[in-house]
């Protein structure tokens, strides 16, 4: 559908040129921003939580093999710096 929107100069400049940087044209960058603003609020459909949010079952283990590596590593032999 076409639209007419009235934009500030100085925002559409900047919205133009961070359409250009991402390689997308200009009305593809506004609608993601719309799509994203009108979200419903709590929705947890980010990009990032598609990979990375599915992990937190694995915290625990996470902190158990930082600890283990800061113990080991913690650690400076004299031998190995000489």
């Amino acid at each position: 559908m076409k639209t007419t929107l009235e934009i500030p100069d100085a925002l559409f400049r900047r919205a133009k040129s961070a359409a250009a940087e991402r390689g997308i044209a200009f009305r593809e960058l506004v609608s993601q921003a719309l799509s994203e603003k009108l979200r419903p609020q709590g929705c947890t459909d980010k990009p990032w939580m598609k990979s990375f949010g599915k992990l937190r079952h694995l915290r625990k283990e996470s902190a158990t093999i930082r600890r283990t590596i800061e113990r080991e590593f913690g650690q400076v032999e004299l031998r190995d710096w000489q």
